[in-house]
């Protein structure tokens, strides 16, 4: 945890980004609200992945970016030797079928679509999605949250991107400094 929590970004290094750039471990496990599974198995096999369940450690990272107020994140996390690629695999699994699903979050239940899009040239292996949360005009349109999500060595970092009616996308160039970050980390 210490590790990945030293590869986040520390205050002033992301300029489009609003101070604090806080680092957040999970919760401990029980003491979070829970939510039963989304209705399709494979697309709660990504959103495992997306949020670095059954990793050995993972931190968050908030951003609330000055030009959105909807604001982005990243979660880091770390595997055992091989585990990174196994559930790297088991992502891209979950993509080829994954389209669309319902389940339940803080507000109650929802449908989600999912859609890929051209794959980022990051790490050793990137993938790149958006999940479409319908809203209605009246909320200002669909949720709309794009993932990149880079494998590199024996960890997986997911950027989200969140807006409502539009398509936007967390900014490439922190999306390389992290990764290179997590790449020097793991260098013997």
């Amino acid at each position: 945890m210490a590790q990945l929590k030293s590869a986040a970004f520390k205050e002033g290094e992301v300029p489009q980004a609003r101070e604090p750039l806080a680092v957040q471990e999970p919760l401990p496990e029980g003491s979070g609200r829970s939510f039963p599974p989304v209705s399709v198995p494979a697309c709660q096999t990504l959103i495992d992945v997306r949020n670095g369940e059954a990793s050995f450690a993972h931190v968050f990272q908030h951003f609330n970016w000055k030009e959105n107020i909807m604001g982005g994140g990243s979660t880091l996390a770390s595997y055992e030797d091989g585990r990174a690629e196994q559930r790297f695999a088991e992502l891209k699994r979950a993509l080829a079928t994954c389209r669309h699903y319902e389940g339940e979050g803080y507000v109650g239940p929802f449908e989600a679509t999912v859609t890929t899009q051209a794959s980022p040239e990051y790490g050793e292996e990137a993938v790149t999605f958006r999940e479409i949360v319908p809203m209605g005009p009246e909320n200002g349109g669909d949720r709309n949250e794009q993932f990149v999500v880079v494998r590199t060595g024996n960890t997986i970092a997911t950027f989200s991107e969140l807006s409502i009616g539009k398509d936007l996308f967390f900014p490439p160039e922190v999306i390389t400094r992290q990764v290179e970050r997590l790449r020097n980390a793991q260098r013997p």
